[in-house]
């Protein structure tokens, strides 16, 4: 067996960690992909077998005060969200996008990849009432994403994974705002006030050097019940309470096992990764296609979530690359060729979590909800399988995946 290097021999035992975060996140993220496919299937099995009315019955049976489908959407999708603010931070503080230059790129593909698939969305439904759904196909799901890349082995450029991460995570943090911003009901101002008394005392705590975590945390919880109630939507909680948890960067190092923001990432990304978003999946993926009339495949919603992350995520991507390459802004990921590259800006439309979640908050029940569910099926099986074919022919053609290191 090879022996480490004496750099990583000369850590204590539990900061033996991978040396580059980013490394572990795109392992974790590609396994974890591959388990939301098996729960999406699953899912499309169960709600189209007998069981079908069973399995809704029980989403919808109240534990306490939520429902069931409620406790998963907005209890542990909060934890899902709290790993999404991590991830932002981190990246943003000691990560790819530390930097103005490193930022440029993946934000640019990241904009111009949700407001295309908005346009096109709004193309279908304008006037149709059903306006309210046009965030729906703006946001891509990094799991499912890097699970393709995973099962296309090391023929993808290692700069071109890193590149979908980063456009991701910027994706998500639009998709953050998105939500706060136009899927937010009617507002408890007590509630309200209470959630901004915590968010100072966990900046008190921040500011105070405080490292342990469990004071974060309680913080936390008590955060995600103010903003339940306050008609925020409660993952928006999550999001929040990361942005105050402490970081210390080592930017190009080993992590530090002192900083409590990447302790607390790392205990996360299992759990999120293999139950939370899996049980999200299976939760939420369930359309019963027995009965559903076939016009509902072209129904505007149905058509504006499939064609907006279809055509509207590689158009978004691919255009917004070509620009900022062309005009000098950014150059393109190293060791990838152009078919590479489109090939990856198809895998951005594979939206099922983000766009399954922000369909749920445009439209709860009836049709347009199972129209939804629909569109983002098949967008993202569109997007996933079109994606895999162009790398796996792109390949070769001009691409190094020897360089560009993580």
């Amino acid at each position: 067996m090879k022996t480490p290097p004496k750099s990583v021999r000369a850590l204590p035992k539990r900061a033996r960690r991978p040396l580059s975060a980013l490394r572990s996140f795109l392992v974790s993220e590609a396994a974890g992909g591959i388990v939301l496919m098996a729960a999406a299937a699953a899912a499309l099995l169960v709600a189209n077998s007998p069981l079908g009315e069973t399995y809704t019955h029980a989403l919808h049976a109240y534990l306490g005060p939520l429902s069931l489908l409620h406790w998963i959407n907005d209890g542990l999708m909060a934890v899902f969200f709290l790993l999404v603010g991590l991830e932002i931070k981190r990246e943003g503080l000691d990560g790819r996008l530390r930097t103005w230059p490193d930022r440029v790129l993946p934000g640019l593909a990241a904009a111009a990849g949700m407001a295309a698939p908005a346009l096109v969305y709004l193309a279908f439904n304008l006037g149709a009432g059903t306006e309210r759904g046009w965030a729906i196909p703006a946001a891509t799901d990094i799991a499912f994403a890097l699970g393709v890349l995973a099962l296309l082995g090391p023929r993808v450029p290692v700069s071109l994974k890193i590149f979908l991460s980063a456009v991701a995570i910027v994706d998500d943090l639009g998709a953050v705002v998105i939500i706060a911003l136009f899927y937010t009901g009617s507002l408890d101002a007590t509630m309200l006030a209470g959630a901004a008394a915590i968010l100072v005392a966990l900046f008190v705590l921040n500011r105070s050097g405080v490292r342990a975590l469990w004071p974060y945390l309680a913080l936390g919880a008590v955060l995600w019940v103010l903003v339940l109630r306050s008609g925020v939507h409660a993952t928006v909680a999550g999001v929040l309470l990361a942005m105050f948890v402490p970081i210390r960067p080592t930017p190009g190092r080993p992590e530090d096992e002192t900083s409590p923001l990447h302790r607390l990432e790392h205990g996360l990304h299992a759990w999120v990764a293999f139950l939370i978003v899996p049980i999200f999946g299976f939760a939420n993926a369930g359309v019963r296609l027995i009965g559903l009339p076939f016009d509902a495949l072209l129904d505007p919603v149905t058509l504006g979530v499939a064609l907006g992350l279809f055509l509207g995520k590689q158009v978004g991507v691919v255009a917004s690359v070509g620009l900022a390459v062309a005009t000098g802004i950014a150059a393109r990921p190293g060791g990838a060729n152009w078919g590479q590259v489109y090939g990856v800006a198809l895998l951005c439309g594979i939206g099922f979590t983000m766009s399954l979640f922000i369909g749920g908050l445009a439209f709860s029940g009836g049709l347009h909800e199972t129209e939804v569910k629909l569109g983002v099926l098949v967008g993202s099986l569109l997007s996933g399988l079109t994606g895999a074919a162009v790398l796996k022919l792109a390949t070769g053609r001009g691409a190094d995946t020897k360089k560009a290191p993580v």
